[in-house]
């Protein structure tokens, strides 16, 4: 090991990371992610996705990061299966960034959506080139072969795959060849759908999981940052440390150059251990010109949401098919129209962030940190430190919560530059809950108007979604944004769930970019992204306009819901399109016992989103019951069902915990949860004032339920999130006839509501 040689790493068993196979060997050589020190020296890679060394154990190779949700199970199980292999021979192993991932992105509720098709013909090709191995070995056909656990058969004969590796395998398979091969049936399939222990679940209870907080280098020291008054446009203009200079362990404070931008107006103040940054921070005086979002509040940026929305001319259209709308709403008998708002919610994931950054002995710039996109970071790193990307790596690490904080790594930015100055030395920032919540990439505030127009039979016959909000994609990855049919671009994560699958007639959406969030704040994706705040504007108001053409909300829903047209849906995900969304719908109320006579005070609530994408959504629905306090405003959830329909459920077990933790972090954003901008910093620091849900604020009742589907899988992180808020809301205005329109619905919210009744 050089001088730099790490002193923790992950040694478990069933899980590795990509560090450098030199130094985990001289660590663990039994467990290092050192595939050539099998017992037999021989390896195989059918794939860039797994290797098969010669005791028949198998690797798989898993880009997405691990931050609770057992990715790597999920991942790895579909390959096992195709490649038939037994679960006891199965690693995995996350690894480094390079370019020959492809794109490393862990977020859009993406990872098993994306990773069913590609590992399944990973499997298919190892199972392929390892019967054909076997075949010729025995000189018969292939088709007179089969695979079954690890072993190629035939007739009486049997061999191991660890004995074929051994035999020194070459075959590889063309992009053509791998997508011409045979697949399993799905119901042949015997991991996928069935419980199996997951990979990393041991490493968790006993400790050995190492996240990015756990990272220690030799010679390492650590940062501890000051924060400008703005995220943007900041500049130091007097520093004094003479007081921290008592501190025992205090080097010294950077004043950081920054030539991404990223953190303009950043101070870094240097010690041998993280108490003695922490103490010596606190005693460094810092006088800064702050930029222009010193005089920017929460009130500013709704109000020139608004202001954006009345200008017609501005944002992108989305294809809805008939966008005209205007001559529609003219003719109508009647209309409807509300509008909603979201506050700013903080990601406030309980690992603080952190980094460790140094340039190591070849002269690369190593980033230990758990990150969630890594094929965004890196470029920005790399613009940071002035070197191309082949300098640098990210070494992967288990994160602590991610919610989509670390889909933007900035703050790996920061360690950098502070390395960078003291050349190349190892510096590790840890940042106190405080710093960590100020320099969150927070859900923007949002303000979303809403119409609709129905015909002499209160038939629904048009119905428009104006939204404006911060943009994350526009900020952080422009070139992630398609164009509207008028030829704007536009955040599809801004404004995706507007898009939905009720059959309303002539429809247009309009998504617009608070600029003024933009320039306050770096916008960021959180858990559910648009869905968040526009599944809490589309099945608020289809309540509403139930009730506005006295129908029943769930009678109402399910007439919009059919399957014609856009709405038909296609591919292997949306096959059965709206179908699917009155599918659980219907469940879901029968569950919760729609229609039945409530308490007084108590009352249901419904709501269905689909996830995100229309091409790969996931078909949710929420079914509450609800007692409000009227002296109090207090809302005390008694039941929370959902029914879910994601296609194929890889991983059940993990399926289940998702979706629960999903749909108490909805609940937690719908009554709890959110913050204000306030003269350009946010108003919460802590837990004391920023309060997400608590355990005894947890629903007794909590059930998710499943719909079988041989459809291909969807995403299951993010679509329960979406529809509990308007579920909620639904269910209070039943319970006692108040409309909420604003997240978080505060008990003062519900209190001046039946005040006004």
């Amino acid at each position: 090991m050089t001088r730099r040689g790490f002193l923790v790493v992950m040694t478990a068993v069933g899980v590795s990371f990509g560090f450098p196979r030199a130094v985990l060997a001289a660590m663990d050589p039994a467990t290092a992610d050192g595939t050539a020190l099998s017992n037999e020296g021989a390896l195989y890679e059918p794939s860039l996705w797994y290797s098969i060394d010669g005791a028949g154990k198998v690797k798989v190779n898993i880009i997405r990061s691990e931050m609770g949700q057992h990715v790597g199970t999920s991942i790895a199980r579909i390959l096992a299966d195709e490649l038939e292999v037994p679960w006891d021979s199965v690693e995995i192993v996350h690894v480094d960034s390079a370019r020959k991932w492809g794109l490393m992105v862990t977020g859009g509720s993406w990872s098993v959506s994306q990773s069913w098709p590609v590992y399944r013909q990973a499997g298919a090709a190892g199972r392929t080139a390892l019967i054909e191995a076997a075949a010729k070995k025995w000189g018969v056909s292939p088709n007179a072969c089969m695979a079954l656990e690890g072993m190629v058969i035939c007739g009486t004969r049997k061999v191991s795959y660890g004995e074929l590796v051994a035999m020194g395998l070459t075959r590889q398979f063309s992009e053509a060849e791998l997508k011409a091969l045979p697949l399993k049936a799905n119901n042949d399939l015997k991991l996928v759908g069935k419980p199996v222990t997951s990979l990393d679940i041991a490493n968790k209870t006993t400790g050995h999981t190492i996240f990015g907080i756990d990272a220690k280098v030799d010679g390492m020291v650590y940062a501890s940052p000051l924060l400008p008054p703005t995220r943007y446009g900041a500049k130091v203009t007097q520093l004094d440390d003479g007081a921290a200079k008592a501190v025992k362990g205090y080097r010294q404070t950077l004043v950081l150059d920054d030539p991404s931008g990223t953190v303009p107006g950043w101070v870094m103040v240097l010690a041998d251990s993280y108490y003695a940054a922490h103490k010596a921070a606190g005693l460094v005086k810092v006088k800064w010109e702050a930029g222009a979002a010193a005089k920017v509040s929460e009130a500013d940026v709704i109000n020139h949401g608004r202001a954006l929305l009345k200008d017609a001319a501005k944002g992108a259209i989305l294809d809805t098919g008939d966008t005209n709308t205007a001559p529609v709403f003219g003719k109508a008998a009647s209309t409807l129209e509300q509008e909603y708002l979201t506050q700013t919610v903080l990601h406030a994931q309980m690992e603080p962030l952190n980094a460790l950054v140094f340039r190591n002995d070849d002269g690369i710039w190593e980033i230990h940190s758990g990150c969630q996109w890594q094929s965004l970071t890196a470029p920005l790193l790399a613009t940071a430190l002035g070197v191309k990307e082949e300098e640098l790596t990210i070494r992967g690490y288990m994160l602590g919560g991610g919610f989509g904080r670390r889909l933007n790594g900035d703050y790996t930015v920061p360690a950098a530059l502070a390395s960078k100055a003291l050349g190349g030395k190892p510096v590790k920032m840890v940042m106190a809950r405080a710093q960590d919540m100020q320099f969150d990439s927070p859900r923007s505030a949002s303000v979303q108007q809403l119409k609709m127009a129905f015909d002499a039979d209160k038939a629904v016959i048009a119905m428009e979604h104006h939204a404006t909000a911060g943009w994350p994609t526009e900020v952080m990855v422009p070139v992630f944004m398609p164009k509207g049919i008028n030829g704007q671009p536009f955040d599809p994560f801004a404004i995706a769930g507007a898009d939905h699958w009720y059959s309303v007639g002539a429809q247009k959406v309009r998504a617009v970019s608070n600029d003024l969030a933009n320039a306050s704040f770096r916008p960021g994706w959180l858990r559910s992204v648009s869905a968040g705040w526009t599944g809490w504007a589309v099945e608020s108001f289809m309540d509403e306009a139930a009730h506005h053409v006295g129908k029943d909300p769930l009678a109402f829903r399910l007439a919009l819901l059919t399957a014609e047209g856009r709405n038909a849906g296609s591919g292997p995900i949306a096959m059965g399109g709206a179908s699917r969304q009155a599918a659980v719908l219907k469940k879901a109320a029968t569950m919760i016992g729609w229609g039945t006579q409530q308490p007084e005070g108590t009352g249901l609530g419904i709501a269905s989103t689909f996830g995100q994408e229309r091409d790969m959504p996931t078909w949710v629905a929420c079914a509450v019951q609800v007692r409000v306090d009227k002296a109090t405003g207090l809302v005390d959830v008694q039941k929370l069902y959902m029914v879910v329909d994601a296609g194929i459920i890889v991983d059940p077990d993990g399926a289940e915990a998702q979706c629960q933790g999903a749909a108490l972090w909805g609940l937690s954003m719908a009554l709890y949860e959110g913050t204000e901008l306030l003269n350009g910093q946010f108003k919460d620091s802590n837990f004391d004032t920023y309060t997400p849900l608590r355990l005894l604020q947890t629903p007794p009742q909590v059930k998710i339920e499943f719909i079988p589907s041989n459809a291909a899988p969807s995403g299951l992180g993010e679509p329960a999130v979406t529809p509990v808020a308007p579920a909620i809301a639904n269910a209070i205005f039943n319970a006692v006839g108040v409309r909420l329109r604003k997240l978080p619905m505060t008990p003062d919210d519900v209190k001046a509501a039946i005040g006004k009744r």
